[in-house]
Protein backbone atom coordinates (compact mmCIF):
# COMPACT_ATOMS: atom_id res chain seq x y z
CA UNK A 1 0.00 0.00 0.00
CA UNK A 2 1.50 3.62 -1.05
CA UNK A 3 2.39 5.89 1.90
CA UNK A 4 -0.35 8.53 2.50
CA UNK A 5 1.37 11.83 1.07
CA UNK A 6 -0.50 13.89 3.56
CA UNK A 7 0.56 11.84 6.41
CA UNK A 8 3.98 11.62 6.06
CA UNK A 9 3.67 15.46 5.30
CA UNK A 10 2.02 15.68 8.90
CA UNK A 11 4.92 13.66 10.08
CA UNK A 12 7.63 15.45 8.44
CA UNK A 13 6.02 18.33 10.28
CA UNK A 14 5.90 17.42 13.75
CA UNK A 15 9.47 16.03 13.72
CA UNK A 16 10.27 19.55 12.62
CA UNK A 17 8.27 21.01 15.39
CA UNK A 18 9.21 18.64 17.93
CA UNK A 19 13.26 19.05 17.26
CA UNK A 20 12.72 23.18 16.98
CA UNK A 21 10.83 22.72 20.51
CA UNK A 22 13.94 20.71 21.51
CA UNK A 23 16.66 23.12 20.50
CA UNK A 24 14.39 26.11 22.35
CA UNK A 25 14.47 24.04 25.43
CA UNK A 26 18.22 23.93 25.09
CA UNK A 27 20.04 25.70 28.22
CA UNK A 28 21.93 28.44 26.55
CA UNK A 29 25.41 29.62 28.58
CA UNK A 30 26.59 32.78 27.12
CA UNK A 31 29.92 33.38 28.81
CA UNK A 32 31.74 36.60 28.43
CA UNK A 33 36.11 37.11 28.16
CA UNK A 34 38.10 39.55 28.80
CA UNK A 35 40.38 40.69 26.03
CA UNK A 36 41.23 37.23 24.93
CA UNK A 37 40.36 37.41 20.89
CA UNK A 38 41.68 36.20 18.42
CA UNK A 39 44.74 34.53 20.53
CA UNK A 40 42.17 31.67 21.83
CA UNK A 41 39.87 31.34 19.48
CA UNK A 42 40.81 27.63 18.92
CA UNK A 43 40.78 27.07 22.69
CA UNK A 44 37.52 28.24 23.43
CA UNK A 45 36.08 26.46 19.82
CA UNK A 46 37.31 23.05 21.60
CA UNK A 47 35.60 24.46 25.03
CA UNK A 48 32.30 24.70 23.20
CA UNK A 49 32.40 21.58 20.93
CA UNK A 50 33.87 19.67 24.02
CA UNK A 51 31.18 20.97 26.56
CA UNK A 52 28.00 20.62 24.07
CA UNK A 53 29.03 17.27 23.67
CA UNK A 54 28.72 15.88 26.78
CA UNK A 55 25.67 18.14 27.63
CA UNK A 56 23.28 18.04 24.43
CA UNK A 57 20.65 20.44 26.55
CA UNK A 58 22.92 22.96 26.67
CA UNK A 59 24.56 25.94 23.40
CA UNK A 60 27.40 27.83 24.78
CA UNK A 61 28.13 30.94 23.04
CA UNK A 62 31.11 32.79 23.99
CA UNK A 63 31.44 36.40 23.83
CA UNK A 64 34.90 38.69 23.81
CA UNK A 65 34.82 42.19 24.98
CA UNK A 66 37.63 44.78 24.56
CA UNK A 67 38.63 45.89 28.43
CA UNK A 68 38.19 49.03 28.10
CA UNK A 69 34.59 48.53 26.83
CA UNK A 70 34.34 45.71 29.15
CA UNK A 71 32.00 47.54 31.98
CA UNK A 72 30.51 49.43 29.67
CA UNK A 73 28.92 46.47 28.30
CA UNK A 74 28.53 44.37 31.21
CA UNK A 75 26.85 47.34 32.92
CA UNK A 76 23.98 47.87 29.92
CA UNK A 77 23.30 44.41 29.74
CA UNK A 78 22.98 44.17 33.99
CA UNK A 79 20.10 46.90 33.38
CA UNK A 80 18.58 45.77 30.47
CA UNK A 81 18.26 42.38 32.77
CA UNK A 82 20.12 39.98 30.12
CA UNK A 83 23.38 39.74 32.01
CA UNK A 84 26.25 37.27 30.24
CA UNK A 85 25.60 33.87 32.42
CA UNK A 86 29.02 33.81 33.53
CA UNK A 87 31.71 36.66 33.11
CA UNK A 88 35.82 36.40 33.48
CA UNK A 89 36.47 39.17 36.01
CA UNK A 90 40.12 39.93 37.55
CA UNK A 91 39.78 40.26 41.59
CA UNK A 92 39.32 44.24 41.72
CA UNK A 93 36.40 43.98 38.79
CA UNK A 94 34.79 40.84 41.16
CA UNK A 95 35.21 42.28 44.12
CA UNK A 96 33.12 45.70 42.47
CA UNK A 97 30.40 43.85 41.04
CA UNK A 98 30.46 41.61 44.31
CA UNK A 99 29.41 44.52 46.30
CA UNK A 100 27.19 45.92 43.52
CA UNK A 101 25.37 42.99 44.24
CA UNK A 102 24.92 41.22 40.58
CA UNK A 103 27.22 38.13 41.08
CA UNK A 104 26.09 34.68 43.34
CA UNK A 105 28.36 33.28 45.73
CA UNK A 106 29.83 29.83 45.13
CA UNK A 107 30.45 28.18 48.32
CA UNK A 108 27.95 26.13 48.48
CA UNK A 109 28.06 24.84 44.69
CA UNK A 110 30.90 24.11 44.98
CA UNK A 111 31.24 22.05 48.90
CA UNK A 112 34.48 20.02 49.65
CA UNK A 113 35.56 20.77 45.68
CA UNK A 114 36.59 23.97 46.95
CA UNK A 115 39.97 21.98 48.01
CA UNK A 116 40.56 21.21 44.65
CA UNK A 117 41.97 24.85 44.45
CA UNK A 118 44.94 26.66 45.57
CA UNK A 119 44.01 28.49 48.92
CA UNK A 120 45.52 31.69 47.82
CA UNK A 121 43.44 31.87 44.93
CA UNK A 122 40.15 30.89 46.99
CA UNK A 123 41.34 33.95 49.24
CA UNK A 124 41.56 36.14 46.49
CA UNK A 125 38.24 35.67 45.09
CA UNK A 126 36.55 35.87 49.20
CA UNK A 127 35.01 38.93 49.95
CA UNK A 128 33.03 39.61 53.39
CA UNK A 129 33.51 35.53 53.80
CA UNK A 130 32.08 34.45 50.48
CA UNK A 131 33.50 33.32 47.74
CA UNK A 132 32.13 34.85 44.25
CA UNK A 133 34.28 33.52 41.56
CA UNK A 134 35.88 30.19 40.49
CA UNK A 135 40.05 30.70 40.02
CA UNK A 136 41.37 30.31 36.74
CA UNK A 137 44.37 31.36 35.03
CA UNK A 138 46.98 33.43 37.55
CA UNK A 139 50.57 35.25 36.65
CA UNK A 140 53.36 35.51 38.65
CA UNK A 141 56.78 37.52 38.05
CA UNK A 142 59.65 35.48 37.53
CA UNK A 143 63.46 37.32 37.99
CA UNK A 144 65.48 37.60 34.31
CA UNK A 145 68.97 38.04 34.42
CA UNK A 146 71.46 39.21 31.54
CA UNK A 147 74.41 36.96 32.18
CA UNK A 148 76.69 38.59 30.09
CA UNK A 149 76.01 41.77 32.33
CA UNK A 150 76.58 40.39 35.49
CA UNK A 151 79.86 38.67 34.29
CA UNK A 152 80.92 42.26 33.34
CA UNK A 153 80.43 43.28 36.71
CA UNK A 154 82.12 40.06 38.77
CA UNK A 155 78.95 38.55 39.77
CA UNK A 156 77.28 35.09 39.46
CA UNK A 157 74.09 35.19 37.61
CA UNK A 158 73.49 31.65 38.87
CA UNK A 159 73.57 32.43 42.89
CA UNK A 160 69.97 33.01 44.09
CA UNK A 161 68.66 36.31 44.65
CA UNK A 162 66.13 35.93 47.88
CA UNK A 163 65.30 39.87 48.77
CA UNK A 164 64.71 43.52 47.36
CA UNK A 165 67.45 44.14 49.15
CA UNK A 166 69.57 42.10 47.63
CA UNK A 167 68.04 43.54 44.24
CA UNK A 168 69.07 46.81 44.61
CA UNK A 169 72.26 46.14 46.04
CA UNK A 170 73.40 44.10 43.03
CA UNK A 171 71.74 46.60 40.39
CA UNK A 172 74.00 49.25 42.07
CA UNK A 173 77.13 47.36 41.46
CA UNK A 174 76.13 46.80 38.21
CA UNK A 175 75.67 50.10 37.26
CA UNK A 176 79.11 51.21 39.14
CA UNK A 177 80.93 47.86 37.17
CA UNK A 178 79.05 48.40 33.64
CA UNK A 179 77.17 51.81 33.49
CA UNK A 180 73.62 49.60 32.81
CA UNK A 181 71.13 50.21 34.78
CA UNK A 182 70.20 47.10 36.96
CA UNK A 183 66.64 47.19 37.56
CA UNK A 184 63.44 48.60 36.76
CA UNK A 185 60.56 48.19 39.44
CA UNK A 186 57.09 48.83 39.06
CA UNK A 187 56.71 51.71 41.44
CA UNK A 188 53.69 52.26 39.79
CA UNK A 189 52.46 49.65 41.62
CA UNK A 190 54.14 50.76 44.59
CA UNK A 191 51.00 49.56 46.74
CA UNK A 192 51.64 46.00 45.46
CA UNK A 193 55.21 45.88 46.52
CA UNK A 194 54.59 47.57 50.48
CA UNK A 195 52.20 44.80 50.73
CA UNK A 196 54.41 41.85 49.43
CA UNK A 197 56.77 43.33 51.70
CA UNK A 198 54.70 42.64 54.61
CA UNK A 199 54.08 46.86 55.37
CA UNK A 200 50.16 47.45 55.27
CA UNK A 201 48.43 50.01 53.84
CA UNK A 202 45.28 50.50 55.84
CA UNK A 203 44.47 49.34 59.28
CA UNK A 204 41.03 50.07 61.06
CA UNK A 205 39.82 52.19 58.07
CA UNK A 206 42.99 54.28 58.22
CA UNK A 207 46.00 54.99 56.00
CA UNK A 208 48.80 53.46 57.93
CA UNK A 209 51.91 53.47 54.88
CA UNK A 210 54.07 56.36 56.81
CA UNK A 211 55.52 54.41 59.52
CA UNK A 212 59.28 53.95 59.84
CA UNK A 213 59.39 50.78 57.68
CA UNK A 214 57.66 52.23 55.31
CA UNK A 215 59.53 55.02 54.59
CA UNK A 216 63.23 52.99 55.13
CA UNK A 217 61.57 50.76 51.69
CA UNK A 218 60.82 54.90 50.05
CA UNK A 219 64.86 55.18 50.73
CA UNK A 220 65.38 52.26 49.30
CA UNK A 221 64.52 52.96 46.04
CA UNK A 222 65.46 56.77 46.86
CA UNK A 223 69.13 55.98 47.55
CA UNK A 224 68.96 53.03 43.99
CA UNK A 225 67.83 55.92 41.75
CA UNK A 226 70.45 58.44 43.08
CA UNK A 227 73.11 55.83 41.96
CA UNK A 228 71.31 55.58 38.56
CA UNK A 229 70.62 52.24 39.44
CA UNK A 230 66.96 52.03 38.36
CA UNK A 231 66.06 52.55 34.35
CA UNK A 232 64.10 55.40 34.61
CA UNK A 233 61.59 55.03 31.64
CA UNK A 234 58.39 54.38 33.08
CA UNK A 235 59.74 53.79 36.34
CA UNK A 236 56.29 55.23 37.85
CA UNK A 237 54.00 54.13 35.24
CA UNK A 238 51.23 51.50 36.30
CA UNK A 239 52.53 49.27 33.74
CA UNK A 240 56.39 49.36 32.63
CA UNK A 241 56.07 45.89 31.12
CA UNK A 242 57.14 46.76 27.74
CA UNK A 243 59.48 49.76 28.55
CA UNK A 244 61.41 46.69 30.48
CA UNK A 245 61.37 44.41 27.96
CA UNK A 246 62.62 46.75 25.16
CA UNK A 247 65.45 47.97 27.97
CA UNK A 248 66.45 44.24 28.74
CA UNK A 249 66.53 43.32 24.84
CA UNK A 250 68.90 45.98 24.06
CA UNK A 251 71.32 45.33 26.48
CA UNK A 252 70.40 48.51 28.26
CA UNK A 253 69.35 46.87 31.78
CA UNK A 254 70.63 43.69 33.58
CA UNK A 255 67.22 42.28 35.58
CA UNK A 256 63.38 41.95 34.83
CA UNK A 257 61.50 41.15 38.20
CA UNK A 258 58.68 40.85 35.42
CA UNK A 259 55.81 37.58 33.71
CA UNK A 260 57.33 34.91 32.08
CA UNK A 261 56.22 35.86 28.78
CA UNK A 262 58.90 38.31 28.46
CA UNK A 263 61.17 35.91 27.58
CA UNK A 264 59.60 35.04 24.38
CA UNK A 265 60.21 38.72 23.54
CA UNK A 266 64.04 38.15 24.48
CA UNK A 267 64.31 35.13 21.92
CA UNK A 268 62.24 36.83 19.26
CA UNK A 269 64.46 40.20 19.21
CA UNK A 270 67.67 39.53 21.16
CA UNK A 271 68.90 36.31 20.51
CA UNK A 272 72.24 37.22 21.89
CA UNK A 273 71.30 38.07 25.22
CA UNK A 274 68.42 35.35 25.28
CA UNK A 275 71.49 33.28 24.98
CA UNK A 276 72.94 34.62 27.27
CA UNK A 277 69.81 34.91 30.00
CA UNK A 278 69.61 33.15 33.50
CA UNK A 279 66.02 32.95 34.86
CA UNK A 280 65.19 32.81 38.93
CA UNK A 281 62.26 32.58 40.90
CA UNK A 282 61.33 36.02 42.04
CA UNK A 283 62.13 36.62 45.31
CA UNK A 284 59.30 36.08 47.54
CA UNK A 285 60.45 38.86 50.59
CA UNK A 286 59.53 38.24 54.42
CA UNK A 287 55.99 37.66 53.24
CA UNK A 288 56.54 34.86 51.13
CA UNK A 289 54.50 35.68 48.74
CA UNK A 290 55.91 36.41 44.94
CA UNK A 291 55.33 39.63 42.69
CA UNK A 292 53.39 39.69 39.82
CA UNK A 293 50.25 37.70 41.01
CA UNK A 294 46.91 38.68 39.07
CA UNK A 295 44.02 36.04 39.33
CA UNK A 296 41.48 36.08 36.51
CA UNK A 297 38.17 34.02 37.35
CA UNK A 298 34.93 33.12 36.51
CA UNK A 299 31.69 35.08 38.02
CA UNK A 300 28.06 33.89 37.53
CA UNK A 301 25.44 36.13 37.43
CA UNK A 302 23.06 36.54 39.73
CA UNK A 303 19.11 36.96 39.00
CA UNK A 304 19.73 33.15 36.10
CA UNK A 305 16.52 31.03 35.56
CA UNK A 306 17.33 27.93 38.60
CA UNK A 307 17.77 25.81 35.62
CA UNK A 308 20.35 27.99 33.97
CA UNK A 309 22.41 28.78 37.04
CA UNK A 310 22.57 25.21 38.07
CA UNK A 311 24.13 24.44 34.29
CA UNK A 312 26.37 27.72 34.69
CA UNK A 313 27.48 26.59 38.02
CA UNK A 314 28.90 23.27 36.01
CA UNK A 315 30.28 24.61 33.16
CA UNK A 316 32.27 27.16 35.42
CA UNK A 317 33.85 24.30 37.26
CA UNK A 318 34.72 22.76 33.90
CA UNK A 319 36.16 25.73 32.84
CA UNK A 320 38.52 25.52 36.10
CA UNK A 321 38.99 21.73 35.86
CA UNK A 322 42.36 20.19 35.87
CA UNK A 323 42.44 19.20 32.70
CA UNK A 324 40.76 22.73 31.30
CA UNK A 325 43.62 24.63 33.39
CA UNK A 326 46.22 22.92 32.53
CA UNK A 327 45.14 23.07 28.47
CA UNK A 328 44.89 27.07 28.54
CA UNK A 329 48.29 27.16 30.45
CA UNK A 330 49.53 25.07 27.57
CA UNK A 331 47.93 27.51 24.70
CA UNK A 332 49.37 30.58 26.40
CA UNK A 333 52.49 29.27 27.48
CA UNK A 334 53.39 31.58 30.16
CA UNK A 335 50.13 31.79 32.78
CA UNK A 336 49.67 29.07 35.50
CA UNK A 337 46.68 27.44 36.73
CA UNK A 338 45.42 27.78 39.88
CA UNK A 339 44.36 23.82 40.95
CA UNK A 340 47.01 21.72 42.96
CA UNK A 341 46.67 18.88 40.52
CA UNK A 342 47.31 20.88 37.02
CA UNK A 343 50.32 22.95 38.85
CA UNK A 344 51.78 19.50 39.53
CA UNK A 345 51.68 18.16 36.18
CA UNK A 346 55.39 17.63 34.39
CA UNK A 347 54.88 20.13 32.07
CA UNK A 348 55.99 22.54 34.83
CA UNK A 349 58.35 20.78 36.40
CA UNK A 350 59.81 18.54 33.37
CA UNK A 351 63.12 20.03 31.54
CA UNK A 352 63.66 19.28 27.85
CA UNK A 353 66.60 19.68 25.40
CA UNK A 354 67.33 23.35 24.49
CA UNK A 355 64.52 24.89 26.20
CA UNK A 356 66.14 27.85 27.07
CA UNK A 357 65.04 30.68 29.05
CA UNK A 358 61.30 30.24 27.60
CA UNK A 359 60.99 26.79 29.86
CA UNK A 360 63.14 28.25 32.77
CA UNK A 361 60.46 31.33 33.00
CA UNK A 362 57.81 28.80 33.18
CA UNK A 363 59.58 26.06 35.72
CA UNK A 364 60.66 28.51 38.05
CA UNK A 365 57.93 30.34 38.14
CA UNK A 366 55.61 27.10 38.84
CA UNK A 367 57.89 26.91 41.61
CA UNK A 368 56.67 29.83 43.51
CA UNK A 369 53.31 29.62 42.01
CA UNK A 370 51.61 28.54 45.22
CA UNK A 371 52.88 31.39 46.88
CA UNK A 372 50.92 34.25 44.77
CA UNK A 373 48.08 36.69 45.96
CA UNK A 374 46.69 39.57 43.76
CA UNK A 375 48.31 42.54 45.45
CA UNK A 376 45.86 45.15 44.53
CA UNK A 377 43.67 47.79 47.18
CA UNK A 378 39.61 46.72 47.10
CA UNK A 379 36.96 47.63 49.63
CA UNK A 380 37.56 51.32 49.54
CA UNK A 381 36.34 54.15 47.80
CA UNK A 382 37.86 56.20 45.11
CA UNK A 383 40.66 53.61 44.51
CA UNK A 384 42.03 55.25 41.27
CA UNK A 385 42.31 58.10 43.23
CA UNK A 386 44.15 56.68 46.56
CA UNK A 387 46.57 55.45 44.21
CA UNK A 388 47.13 57.84 42.62
CA UNK A 389 48.22 60.23 45.63
CA UNK A 390 50.54 57.23 47.07
CA UNK A 391 52.16 56.94 43.27
CA UNK A 392 52.81 61.12 43.20
CA UNK A 393 54.38 61.19 46.37
CA UNK A 394 56.97 58.29 46.19
CA UNK A 395 57.83 59.18 42.91
CA UNK A 396 58.62 62.92 44.37
CA UNK A 397 60.54 61.14 47.01
CA UNK A 398 62.61 58.71 45.00
CA UNK A 399 63.62 61.65 42.67
CA UNK A 400 64.68 63.62 45.10
CA UNK A 401 61.66 66.47 45.22
CA UNK A 402 60.58 65.83 48.67
CA UNK A 403 61.79 63.90 51.92
CA UNK A 404 60.54 60.01 52.02
CA UNK A 405 58.98 61.10 54.96
CA UNK A 406 57.38 64.06 54.28
CA UNK A 407 55.68 62.10 51.20
CA UNK A 408 54.52 59.53 52.58
CA UNK A 409 52.84 62.12 55.32
CA UNK A 410 51.30 63.91 52.67
CA UNK A 411 49.56 60.63 51.03
CA UNK A 412 48.71 59.62 54.63
CA UNK A 413 46.90 62.53 55.12
CA UNK A 414 44.92 62.76 51.78
CA UNK A 415 44.23 59.03 52.12
CA UNK A 416 41.97 59.62 55.64
CA UNK A 417 40.65 62.76 54.50
CA UNK A 418 39.07 60.84 51.48
CA UNK A 419 38.08 57.56 53.73
CA UNK A 420 36.53 59.81 56.17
Amino acid sequence: MKPNRLALASLALLACGLAGQAHADRIKLEFWTDSLKPRFDGYFATVKKSYEAQHPEVEVQWVDVFNENFETKLNAAIAAGKPPTLVNHDVPRLFKYAQKGTLIPLDSALGADKAAYLPNALSDLSFGGKLYGLPWYNNVNVLVLNGELFRKAGLDASKPVTSLDQELALAKTIKAKTGVAGLLPQLGQIDGIMLGQGLPLLQNGKAVFNSPRHVALIRKFADAYQAGALARDSLFADDNYQDSIKLYNSGRLAMMETAPTAAQKTQEDAHRIYAATVVQPAPLGPTRIVQGGYLFSWAISKGLPARTQLEAVKFARFLTSDSQQLAFAKVTGATFPSTHAALADSYFVKTSTGGGAIESSRIEGAKVARNIRTLVLTGVPNVADLKKSLVDNVEAAVTGRKDPQKALDDAVAFWNRQLK
